[in-house]
């Protein structure tokens, strides 16, 4: 085994393999930007390296910085973690080249699965079931709307060199395939430095169901069962789960021994996972195979009770497997639902800020939280805005996701909008609870998740006015001040021969809705909000909140969050906040008019020149910021009159981006 080991990458994974190193009595070396100077994984380290500035591309992709480091400590091995240089040949033939054993598996291997195309070769000389769709090399444009045309619609476009939802776009008619390859070429250029497309036939219902393969140098190999990562957004995963429900022992054997053939047709070593659709009707279609660990590795290791991390440092030593494959055994559950930093009402933006205020779930044998920061560190422009991995064990299914809600409901996070409340509506959606899951489950149950119907309002409503008021006279009580009986302590609205009434906006459900409460001597509450008049008696005892409305008592969370108040019930989440008055102080320049910066990030690219007139919706320019582009559209028809940023341009998130004229009516 090593005595010292390399972590080419930063984060939470920096942090996870660190973990498994130290048990097992292994030194580290952590490397860092000027971002991650005090960042926890170079804390955690034995020693840490700098290898550059901020971007990425200066630092944690420069494989000559990644070398030395390796070199001048003394490393035996590098772990390149997922990400960055992880599956990257260069990277995995430079450290032979220097003596260094790379965790991963071989060159040779990397490259076949490097591009989607070449793969699809392979798998389809090996016998493994592919997904229709044309992986040549021809890469005219009028030749790849032909194939898509032939195939029919909806399709695929896909980057040869790509992951984790990058250079990919559905398109769902021959009007849009143009303006959907451009884009993707562009975001996978950008990405990966290759533009190369595949164009395949999208399936309007599938799972993503992908095989955790393990193989050693002594010509083992084992699969590790299945996870099922189907709910996703712009095609990354946002909640896994494993075993995959509904998995007979029949398909999971045909999925895992199909996996197993995909990774010896490349004469596979370590751990991989190949990742497949699965279809209505039971059929599974190879979709690719990612040469290295996995985010979502740790629901396999909850039902396996194997760490995976240590299996890879082992067969890199040479070591056998630990595990033949029927001595594996699965038991119970896991979830594992990825906590960023993105705003899911903004088409799940991400955004940066300051975790001023962290506390996760109390970790135990049910809960672990995989995470790479700490309270007080900053969510940067440059990197994937993750803040953590929840997962949670369970012996059922059942079980594991009642584990689930109540762990999202105790995590707190203040100093940025994060996606936890939209996790949790997403937990406790009775669709996902029965398991009813596709690729196009978020889309289709949106409204749902979201809570846009006109029954939820109907119910949160009155619950946020409530919890709202009881906030305010829970931080007004007596404590903050000399004089308990003040009456600048007290939150009651008295009035002298009046009943106590308050009156205040509340936005919840992306809507302003004014609100009036009165407040009776019998601690009930009179709330006119919405056009409705309800009765409701609570109380708030720290953030619990015990409330009773006609007759039904129930019981919620309310959690205070960067930009408002999340009150967790037990069918979703409602997120509110109290919408200020106007004082007065706003410009009325239309910084809301959509042409300003919606994130920090980098200007890609400007689409039309200055003075042109555009129809609306035409795309105006294109931003990127934490591995995710969005395009920046004419708001209504009009004139793009001066562009404020070139490509290239770093922008603050709220800068206005353009000057636009709207065109007048009839004009």
């Amino acid at each position: 085994m090593f005595t010292k080991l390399l972590i080419a990458n930063r984060g939470e994974i920096a942090c996870r393999i660190i973990h498994t190193a130290r048990r097992l009595g292994i030194a580290t070396v952590a490397v860092y930007s000027d971002a991650d100077r005090n960042a926890l994984h170079v804390q955690l380290a034995d020693e840490a390296v700098h290898i550059g500035p901020a971007p990425a591309r200066e630092s944690y992709l420069v494989i000559e910085h990644i070398i030395e480091a390796a070199l001048s400590t003394g490393a035996e091995a590098i772990h390149p973690g997922y990400g960055f240089l992880s599956e990257n040949a260069g990277f995995a033939r430079a450290c032979a080249d220097n003596g260094i054993c790379f965790v991963g598996p071989p060159t040779g291997a990397i490259e076949a699965m490097g591009s989607k195309s070449a793969a699809k070769e392979i798998m389809g000389a090996a016998g493994v079931p592919l997904v229709p769709g044309y992986h040549g090399a021809d890469q005219d444009p009028a030749l790849l709307q032909a194939e898509a045309d032939k195939m029919g619609y909806p399709v695929l476009l896909k980057a040869t060199a790509g992951g984790g939802g990058k250079g990919m776009r559905q398109v769902w008619s021959a009007e849009e395939f143009d303006a959907a390859l451009a884009a993707a070429q562009r975001e996978s250029s950008a990405s990966f430095g290759d533009a190369t497309m595949l164009v395949e036939k999208y399936l309007t219902k599938p799972r993503h169901v992908e095989v955790q393969v393990f193989c050693d140098n002594h010509g083992n190999g084992i699969y590790l069962a299945e996870r099922d990562c189907s709910v996703q957004r712009r095609h990354q995963k946002v909640i896994e789960e494993a075993p995959a429900p509904g998995m007979t022992a029949e398909l999971r054997e045909a999925m895992g021994n199909t996996a197993l053939q995909a990774a010896q047709a490349i004469d596979y070593r370590g751990a991989g996972t190949v990742e497949f659709l699965l279809d209505e009707d039971g059929s599974f279609y190879f979709m690719e195979m990612n040469t290295r660990l996995q985010v979502e590795h740790p629901v396999t290791e909850m039902i396996t009770g194997q760490d995976l991390v240590e299996w890879q440092l082992r067969v890199a030593a040479g070591e056998t497997l630990p595990l033949t494959q029927a001595q594996l055994v699965l038991r119970g559950h896991a979830f594992e639902a990825r906590v960023y930093a993105e705003d899911p009402d903004n088409d799940f933006l991400p955004v940066t800020g300051t975790l001023a205020y962290l506390r996760p779930p109390a970790e135990s044998p049910h809960v672990r939280v995989d995470t790479g920061v700490q309270q007080g560190d900053e969510i940067s422009v440059y990197y994937d805005p993750m803040i953590a991995k929840l997962i949670v064990w369970d012996e059922s299914r059942e079980r594991a996701l009642q584990r689930l809600a109540t762990a999202l409901m105790d995590y707190r996070i203040g100093g940025t909008v994060t996606n936890l409340d939209f996790l949790y509506n997403l937990a406790t959606a009775a669709p996902f609870q029965r398991a009813e899951l596709d690729t196009g489950f978020i889309e289709r149950h949106s409204a749902l998740i979201f809570h846009e119907r006109e029954q939820d309002l109907e119910r949160e409503l009155p619950l946020a006015a409530l919890a709202l008021l009881l906030y305010r006279q829970q931080q007004a009580a007596p404590g903050g001040s000399t004089d308990p009986w003040s009456p600048w302590n007290s939150g009651s609205a008295w009035r002298l021969n009046e009943p106590h009434a308050h009156e205040f906006v509340l936005h919840c459900h992306q809507q302003d809705f004014p609100v009036s409460v009165i407040q009776h001597q019998d601690a009930s509450y009179h709330i006119r909000s919405n056009g409705r008049d309800d009765i409701l008696r609570g109380q708030l005892d720290g953030d619990l909140l015990q409330v009773e409305h006609a007759g039904h008592r129930q019981r919620a969370t309310l959690a205070r969050t960067e930009d408002g108040f999340t009150l967790y019930l037990a069918d979703g989440a409602c997120h509110f906040r109290e919408v200020r008055p106007d004082t007065g102080e706003t410009d009325g320049s239309g910084a809301g008019s959509g042409l300003a910066a919606p994130m920090n990030g980098t200007v890609v690219t400007l689409l039309v020149e200055p003075g042109a007139r555009v129809d609306a919706k035409t795309p105006l320019l294109v931003m990127e910021a934490m591995k995710m582009e969005h395009t920046i559209r004419a708001p209504v028809a009009g004139v793009v009159e001066q562009f404020f940023f070139a490509a290239g341009d770093l922008v603050d998130g709220g800068a206005e981006l353009l000057a636009f004229s709207a065109e007048e009516e009839g004009s």
